[in-house]
């Protein structure tokens, strides 16, 4: 949506809800960033927040009242949102520290005896629970059965309807047979007969099936419950053919159509226990249940099954890496290359990156939006260029690139910095500073078991050091051939350190810094890393990392005394190990460059 368009469209569609909300009663409208599966990444069909607001980052809250409309989004998000709300008549809240978010302020400002509405099939049990605490006190109902975006979205895209496929042996190395054996036996421990699951990533990982439903991630739209000598699998029906379908029930898996999940749930008989993650369902679909129930809540146990790779798994995901890191000795090769010789922008960085990725085997889709940002757009952590609105990469400066790529064997995300021209003194050293934060927690050696979060101050010492900070956390989870964030584990001290977000071997963890000078440059360094066992001791058992992102990192970014010996050390064994593992996937011009980038120093 263009600039112009902000200013004309998205008061209109505001107009047309305030009527709707007029006409039912309702003073005060929540619109999250949310779908039936509270995912991360939305189909279009659920992407109701963007169409009000105009605001295309991937997290936000809009509120609108009669005289009021205001969007809430982190730092990540903030100058992107000034930039896109821009005319619209949409205020930014910015989400941060002692500033009341978007369920605090509409517990303050609507009125006594008001009504606020959401969409229940959109939001959390758990965040319904807490509105309507907050509304409660004082004496504000919470309406979760009006979808009021609905009413007026005339032109709504339909939901997504791609075909379903296996994710076969070798690289789906657990069977799903033995997937759900130990699944029930979690449920068993819980005392529950039944479990429902409405996250993507997890049935896709429980199913060994997987899709393309949701852009960047290979998941399907679907609901599954587990119960008693049976399993029910809610998708369109047109997504499964006849072939797939008799596979799965030949697993005693029944497929049924995804609208009759509600009728599914509303026969669990009353008395039996239901498993279910109150932060990862609905407050709609919970209404289907029967009040006598009785609801165990907790975490899904697949997320954290899914989270910890076994080894087979492991395997294919070092091999990923290796093909991964020569299509960017590729790219990088071409970049160079070419730089000076013709014109290159940030769109055309993302067409040259993904190419170089589709040429190397096992390769799906890339695992998000590219971020290609050159000197003042990579302030913005989430900047995506569009045709639109992008930047020709001349003169002197830095170039972030954010990417990653999907394969049958593993998910990967890199981000790395690239010196066009000559960086100045300044971006030199937020650039060795983010650096000296990747190499701080990649040597680090923790106990096992200890809770994510806490392991956050050790990258951000370097920087903290110098008195400079970055708003996002340092590290999440990565999927296998699955969604690029993945929980529980999250490296950030703006997280609570709960017990599920302890690390345990086979987890696969990001570690990437940052440092963002609106209007200037930023930086981000980002590897991949895997939790493993450093053995066992007088004080506990301690795990490790392993890197397992394959790229060179660019020195001519670096300024090279604010390295201490060690962490030369570690940037030149770090090298050794690209140098090794890649030079045999390449050839020509790229091992050319391979070599050079990697040189000790």
């Amino acid at each position: 949506m263009n600039a112009q368009s902000v200013t004309q469209v998205v008061p209109q569609r505001l107009f047309r809800l305030r009527e709707v909300m007029a006409s039912v009663g309702v003073d005060a409208a929540l619109i999250p960033s949310a779908d039936p599966h509270l995912s991360e990444y939305l189909p279009g069909h659920w992407q109701a927040r963007q169409w009000l607001s105009g605001f295309h980052g991937s997290v936000g809250t809009l509120v609108v009242t009669a005289d009021f409309a205001g969007l809430w989004v982190d730092s990540r998000y903030w100058e992107q949102a000034e930039k896109e709300l821009d005319g619209s008549g949409i205020g930014l809240m910015k989400l941060q520290p002692g500033q009341p978010g978007a369920l605090d302020w509409l517990a303050e400002h609507v009125a006594a005896g008001g009504a606020v509405a959401v969409d229940g099939a959109v939001m959390a049990v758990l965040q319904a629970r807490q509105l309507r605490e907050r509304l409660q006190a004082r004496q504000v109902t919470l309406n979760t059965c009006l979808d009021l975006p609905g009413q007026v979205w005339n032109d709504r895209p339909a939901l997504p309807l791609r075909p379903i496929y296996e994710h076969l042996a070798p690289y789906a190395s657990v069977s799903r047979a033995d997937k759900l054996t130990q699944l029930r036996l979690a449920m068993l421990e819980n005392g529950a007969s039944w479990h429902f699951l409405a996250t993507l990533d997890d049935i896709a990982w429980l199913f060994n099936l997987r899709g393309s439903d949701v852009s960047y991630n290979p998941v399907f739209v679907s609901f599954a419950l587990i119960g008693p000598g049976r399993v029910i699998l809610f998708v369109a029906s047109s997504q499964v053919d006849d072939t797939l379908c008799q596979v799965l029930a030949a697993e005693g898996i029944e497929v049924r159509d995804y609208a009759q999940v509600g009728a599914a749930l509303g026969e669990i008989p009353a008395g039996e226990g239901l498993l279910l993650d109150p932060a990862k369902v609905t407050c709609g679909l919970l209404d289907h249940v029967d009040p006598g129930v009785r609801l165990i809540e907790g975490i899904n146990p697949t997320t954290l099954s899914k989270s910890r790779k076994p080894n087979s798994d492991l395997l294919h995901v070092r091999q990923v890496m290796e093909q991964d890191g020569a299509a960017l000795c590729e790219f990088f090769a071409w970049f160079e290359a070419h730089s000076g010789q013709e014109i290159i922008t940030e769109l055309t960085v993302d067409e040259q990156l993904t190419a170089a990725r589709a040429r190397r085997p096992g390769f799906v889709s890339p695992s998000f939006a590219t971020i290609a940002a050159f000197n003042a757009n990579g302030a913005m952590p989430h900047y995506r260029a569009t045709e639109e609105s992008y930047a020709v990469i001349e003169g002197d400066g830095l170039l972030l690139i954010d990417s990653g790529g999907q394969y049958l064997g593993g998910t990967t995300d890199i981000t790395r910095m690239v010196a066009v021209g000559k960086p100045s003194l300044e971006q030199m050293q937020d650039c060795t500073r983010v650096l000296k934060g990747v190499i701080a927690l990649s040597k680090a050696k923790f106990p096992r078991g200890i809770a994510a979060p806490l392991l956050d101050s050790i990258a951000r010492a370097p920087l903290w050091a110098d008195g400079v900070d970055y708003g996002h956390g340092t590290g999440h989870g990565v999927g296998y051939f699955l969604n690029v964030h993945e929980g529980p584990q999250v490296i950030a001290y703006q997280a609570a350190p709960l017990s599920q977000t302890a690390m345990l071997p086979g987890m696969i963890t990001s570690i990437e810094p940052g440092t963002y000078r609106p209007g200037q440059w930023g930086v981000r360094i980002e590897n991949l890393v895997v939790n493993r066992e450093e053995g066992q001791g007088n004080f506990g058992n301690f795990l490790g990392f392993e890197t397992l992102t394959l790229c060179p990192i660019d020195t001519r970014c670096l300024l090279m005394s604010m390295l201490a010996a060690e962490e030369r050390s570690w940037l030149n064994a770090y090298h050794a190990e690209v140098q090794h593992r890649l030079a045999p996937l390449l050839q020509g011009s790229s091992l050319a460059w391979l070599a050079a980038r990697t040189a000790a120093i």
